[in-house]
């Protein structure tokens, strides 16, 4: 972060990814004094971080990040149009907006950078897929996964056009295991336990699997496999589950697509 502190970084907007993004880099060491926030309503945590807030930016930071509502860049750009077409990157995780519009705002020489987070960065476990476009060198997208890196797992992309798959799968997938957890306490509550305690069992049960799985050498499939007893209580559960036409798969697959394609109806 030496480069950081040094030149400064701008951050623009600083809403829940913003704060958690702000939050992981300042315990990684980035000064506060070299970070600069453009939020129109700041928050009374961000009031106490000692980041300088709605004040002059400083001539040529090493990294400006837009994490503004893609609503909103438009207006919101305007503010760092004069750092375009330089050697500040550029790192934005707003959805939908295409590295061409962005360059159409910021200036065709500049280099930038897309990313796509998700909501698990408030815990610092979330997982980015990244995308640069040709400005970008290998300095600027080793500065972008190690800020990228403080809120989770950061992965580069092939190119722009896988980052809708990405939306519609890691991008917005959480929304899909909350409901998966709903889904399974309302299941609890139909075989007769009592809500509350239905929601503490879904919860924990989705939560120590997602541990077992990120901890586990073995594939999803293997673990799946291990707490399957033939003829047994996971057996007949899975096979609702894993049926080819009415289970979870051909319906996942219907629910992805549709946040993909929305995600490039987004963009366009």
């Amino acid at each position: 972060m030496q480069d950081i502190n040094a030149r400064g970084l701008v951050l623009l907007g600083c809403g829940k990814m913003g704060s958690a993004m702000l939050a992981g880099w300042l315990a990684q060491g980035v000064e506060p004094g070299a970070v600069h926030v453009l939020e129109p309503a700041p928050s009374d945590w961000l009031r106490g971080t000692g980041v300088q807030i709605n004040t002059g930016l400083p001539p040529t930071p090493a990294v400006a990040v837009l994490a503004v509502k893609p609503q909103m860049m438009g207006t919101a750009l305007s503010q760092l149009v004069a750092l375009g077409d330089g050697d500040t990157l550029f790192l934005s995780i707003a959805a939908g907006t295409t590295l061409a519009r962005l360059a159409d705002m910021l200036g065709s020489q500049s280099p930038i950078i897309r990313a796509m987070p998700n909501t698990p960065a408030a815990v610092g476990a979330g997982i980015t897929a990244l995308i640069g476009n040709a400005h970008v060198s290998p300095t600027h997208l080793d500065q972008a996964q190690r800020l990228l890196s403080a809120v989770g797992q950061v992965v580069e992309l092939e190119n722009e056009a896988q980052m809708d798959a990405v939306t519609g799968l890691s991008g917005s997938g959480p929304a899909y295991v909350f409901h998966l957890i709903e889904a399974m306490a309302a299941a609890g509550v139909a075989q007769g336990l009592a809500p509350d305690l239905a929601m503490q069992l879904a919860r924990a049960t989705v939560v120590g699997a997602a541990r077992l799985a990120e901890g586990s050498p073995d594939s999803a499939a293997t673990l799946r496999t291990n707490v399957t007893s033939p003829g047994g209580t996971t057996a007949a559960a899975l096979a609702v589950l894993m049926d080819d036409a009415h289970g979870l798969p051909p319906l996942l697959a219907r629910a992805i697509a549709a946040a993909t394609a929305r995600s490039k109806e987004l963009a366009e």
